[in-house]
């Protein structure tokens, strides 16, 4: 079988590409880093170097893929977040239509069922929507939730206001975690069995824990017990992210998300068709790692 994979040798995308090299199948990886390209080689894949803007690029990378692995790249421009990724979307719909290809996995996100109000999430909604088009192709939108590796960007404010917090917190509501490499384990199977027929969604979770057990998790790992989780208001959360230097469309986009958090809206599909299983990452798994990362910044 012949894979394309999106990510580069990302979180999720490395372990990818390894399991199926290792199964035997032909792997072609795109990225827009050249450098990269004798990284990939050395796991036994073809790198293909571009840009996911490219049209004529992904369409020309997608030739003769079996399956493809879809995910659309972290923004980091100042405005035009959800339109840019909308510009990937139909980069990726036109060129698995013109490549007739038949299985799509998606990266797309937990709270991609509203459409609208989930912030960056907007944008994955519209490419699961996008691909509804193209009746030929089996695709498998994976929804994963708040990723573990997001606490570190809690790191300054524990070392600078010997805090933790967000705009969601203290209610009670557990947060849906998830780690990449459970991602990556699921996406790898549905990928090599190519089970899956017409237009679905899977949630993945590694664990669910309130914000306030977070806290109390990390904050005993990096030797500071006692760090509390704080609940912001949406106003203070947008000013914390713009005096950190975050463009005010991001910071926007990231309150718009923890408000939707805050309000059940973003996990609220996610508690009617729950994962039959978590993963095997838990809470106390990543600690050590926020405590290695921690000690090191």
């Amino acid at each position: 079988m012949q894979y394309v994979i999106t990510g580069s040798l990302g979180h999720i995308s490395q372990p990818i590409v390894v399991s199926l090299v290792k199964a035997g199948h032909t792997v072609s990886v795109i990225t827009s880093n050249a450098g990269k390209k004798e990284a990939i080689e050395a796991l036994g894949a073809t790198a293909l170097v571009g840009s996911l803007e490219d049209a004529g690029f992904v369409t020309r990378s997608f030739a003769g893929a079996d399956a493809v692995y879809l995910m659309i790249p972290p923004y980091a421009t100042e405005s035009g977040w959800r339109e840019w990724q909308n510009k990937i979307a139909d980069n990726f719909v036109a060129a698995l239509g013109a490549n007739n290809t038949r299985y799509a996995v998606v990266l797309s996100s937990i709270g991609a069922h509203l459409g609208n109000g989930a912030g960056p999430i907007d944008g994955l909604a519209d490419l699961e929507k996008k691909l509804q088009s193209l009746t030929a192709l089996n695709v498998l939108s994976l929804r994963p939730s708040y990723f573990f590796y997001n606490f570190f960007g809690q790191i300054p404010m524990i070392k600078n206001m010997n805090i933790m917090g967000a705009n969601f917190g203290n209610t009670g509501e557990k947060l849906i975690l998830t780690d990449t490499s459970d991602i990556a384990s699921v996406a790898t199977e549905a990928l090599l069995s190519l089970s899956f027929t017409g237009q679905s969604a899977q949630y993945i979770a590694s664990d669910e824990r309130t914000p306030e057990e977070v806290a109390t998790v990390l904050s005993n790992a990096i030797g500071k017990p006692g760090v509390p989780w704080v609940t912001f208001s949406d106003e203070q959360s947008l000013g914390g992210m713009l005096q950190m230097g975050l463009p005010t469309a991001m910071a926007e986009a990231y309150t718009q998300l923890g408000k939707s958090v805050r309000e059940g809206l973003l996990q609220e599909d996610y508690r009617k068709n729950p994962p039959a299983q978590l993963g095997k990452v838990k809470l106390e798994d990543f600690a050590r790692q926020f405590a290695a990362v921690y000690q090191q910044s």
